[in-house]
């Protein structure tokens, strides 16, 4: 069973983009380190690259990067930080955390007791577990909402009452949909709460919150004649608001019980699992609830009034707050709060009803997050496309890419554009998420799905109007961030040194590659062991300055594509500030350097690794390489190099070509 030096579990609510570039982040911040790490993602489609057992006790350390539970209990004892998502999202910081999680303390007798809880001494904050317990919530609660809100949607395409048997517009296949989608939605904050008490108090939790959610839904029953209790009542729900407080009421009741019940003893503990924690947990979880009720049905109406003043104070001031939210953190918890709150609006407006108040200002609402949802994205496509030349190469693909996901309501993409400049692209997109919000509200448009993007637009009423208000939004941001992007390039320009054209090694530097420096008979273990060992040879030989530096450099090229060539050679090379002189060290291993991937896939015999100072790279590094690589298309070359045992004659052969 593989060892992971580093292992990690990363997890967004809605587990689309952020766990997957968290994962990344990990990865390439692992390799430059020379570690090896194994990171398992929390997503929408459930749990990839699990982490076992053995693979969790071999680790030196730890890194829970998530928004939601991953049941970080596992990793007990093992030094260990554990952060937000939004944390890890660069390769900058997710090797800070990396670095924390080595640094960190563990116990190692805890970590030999499973069902110890975890007591190292990275701990989260208060703030950032009640927001996982949240998101796990929301991120199990959404998919209901997406699946319930589009179903409702598309019945809309055979009429707006086409669910009614009684109106003229009826159609049965409609209503059904109607239906489906109506029982999903209303599972919305049962789902919930009941997820907020499960990552709490994990499954015993599960039953106490289902039943605080579906109490937050219908309320206290009351008998209209008596004015009494009366199971056969109706009562006043309060919805989203009581679902979250049921959902943490179950939880942390659970373990409240768990405590009270510690001293049973174990051969008890089926009784406790399946009698003692439903039972005593719900009767206590549905009393509160239900006494609350009132209270909460207020709090509820307070908060929906509340929305709507903002709403009667015209389509600026709540867009404005619309955009500025869906934009300032792009998913993260500015972001999910916007958007849930758009959620709950719409589950509320589609039970109200089609022509109501309230679905008219439930879908406008959720018509103006989706707008600002969308829009992040398409800036940046257009920056890259109108302002090509400012952009890196990576940069324009990263881009071209955001059109699709900007399409579908995946405002992440744009994530690592506003990280490499938060002042003044964070600003940008707000501006143009604003605008699309308000113009969205300015044109009354109606979005009755909570997700899909422009796949859901033949629903949306008053959709070219729609579309227009997300284009204008992304042009104007657009054309921000090209600005931007053009006074950041020239004022770079200028302050860039003008750099002497640096020679390529002439035929009298016959001496280039140093005798001492050709290393004939050695024996590696790995590709890493031959690059540590180029690595240290260059500080003796007085090349460079730091041999950490320098392997992670040749590392940090390794990453973006292996230097493993053909028929046994690589032409690894590290460009780095740490490295005095331009260099070649030669290292031969007769049995071959295995796991170093290659063209064709043939062990590794012979390694010309090239090391390059950093004020140096795209000049002296560029003409080298370019001319070992030539020479390695040379069959007589090739035979000579790898079939010599003379060191002289090696890098006579080899200074011959970088002439």
């Amino acid at each position: 069973m593989a060892k992971f030096d580093i292992i990690a579990a990363t997890g967004c609510p809605t587990g689309i983009a952020h766990t997957f570039m968290a994962k990344e982040a990990l990865e390439k911040a692992a390799a430059e380190r020379g570690l090896t790490i194994k990171v398992e993602t929390h997503g929408q489609v459930g749990v990839e690259n699990e982490l076992t057992k053995s693979e969790i006790a071999g680790a030196k350390a730890v890194v829970v990067a998530a928004d939601k539970d991953v049941q970080a209990e596992r990793f007990a004892g093992k030094p260990m930080v554990s952060v937000g998502v939004s944390k890890a999202l660069s390769v900058e910081a997710a090797g800070k955390l990396i670095d924390r999680a080595l640094a960190a303390k563990g116990d190692d007798t805890v970590a030999a007791a499973a069902d110890v809880e975890d007591e190292v001494e990275e701990k989260e904050s208060i703030g950032h577990v009640i927001y996982k317990h949240l998101m796990n919530g929301v991120s199990h609660m959404l998919v209901f909402v997406v699946a319930g809100g589009v179903l409702t949607a598309i019945s809309f395409l055979w009429g707006i009452t086409s669910f009614d048997s009684t109106a003229a517009d009826y159609n049965s296949f409609a209503a059904m949909l109607k239906i489906i989608g109506g029982i999903a939605m209303n599972l919305m904050v049962p789902v919930l709460s009941a997820y907020i008490a499960e990552s709490i108090g994990k499954r015993p939790a599960l039953v106490p919150g289902f039943v605080a959610g579906m109490i937050a839904i219908q309320g206290l029953p009351i008998n209209a004649d008596t004015g009494m209790i009366d199971a056969g009542g109706s009562g006043v729900g309060f919805g989203f608001l009581g679902g979250i407080v049921g959902g943490f009421l179950a939880g942390y009741v659970i373990l409240l019980l768990e405590k009270a019940f510690s001293k049973i003893p174990a051969s008890l503990n089926g009784l406790k699992a399946i009698f003692l924690y439903p039972l005593c947990s719900t009767a206590i979880v549905g009393l509160v609830m239900l006494g609350i009720s009132g209270p909460m049905a207020a709090i509820n109406q307070g908060m929906m009034d509340f929305l709507q003043s903002l709403g009667n104070s015209g389509p600026v001031i709540l867009g404005l707050a619309i955009g500025c939210m869906c934009a300032f953190d792009m998913g993260g918890p500015v972001n999910k709060a916007a958007y849930a709150t758009g959620t709950f609006l719409l589950g509320t407006a589609l039970e109200a009803g089609v022509g109501t108040e309230t679905y008219n200002f439930g879908t406008n609402f959720m018509a103006a997050v989706s707008a600002a949802c969308i829009v992040p994205p398409l800036i940046t496509t257009f920056a890259v496309v109108v302002g090509k030349k400012y952009f890196s190469q990576e940069d324009h693909d990263a881009g071209i890419v955001n059109l699709i996901l900007g399409c579908t309501h995946i405002t992440e993409g744009a994530i690592p554009f506003m990280t490499k400049n938060i002042w003044p692209v964070m600003p940008i997109m707000m501006l143009g998420s604003s605008i699309a919000s308000i113009l969205t509200i300015f044109f009354n448009v109606h979005d009755p799905a909570p997700h899909g993007g422009f796949l859901v637009l033949p629903v949306v009423e008053n959709g070219p109007l729609w579309v227009l208000a997300i284009l204008i939004g992304a042009v104007v941001g657009g054309i921000l961030f090209v600005a931007f992007k053009k006074y950041d390039f020239e004022k770079n320009q200028k302050a860039a040194p003008v750099a002497k054209p640096v020679e390529a090694p002439k035929a009298e530097a016959a001496d280039f590659v140093k005798v001492e420096n050709v290393f004939v008979a050695e024996d590696f273990a790995s590709r890493d062991e031959a690059l540590s060992f180029v690595s240290n040879q260059a500080v003796k030989a007085g090349i460079a300055g730091d041999a950490d530096a320098v392997m992670n450099a040749f590392l940090a090229r390794e990453a973006e594509g292996t230097t493993g060539m053909m028929e046994g050679f690589a032409i690894p090379h590290a460009k780095s500030d740490a490295i005095t002189e331009a260099a070649v060290i030669v290292v031969k291993d007769e049995s071959g350097v295995t796991g170093w991937d290659t063209m064709d896939g043939a062990p590794v015999n012979v390694a010309i690794a090239l090391l390059i100072p950093g004020a140096q790279a795209g000049t002296t590094h560029l003409k080298i390489l370019s001319k070992v690589a030539e020479a390695l298309m040379d069959e007589d070359f090739r035979s000579t190099v790898k079939g010599s045992t003379d060191a002289a004659e090696i890098a006579k052969t080899i200074n011959a070509r970088l002439i």
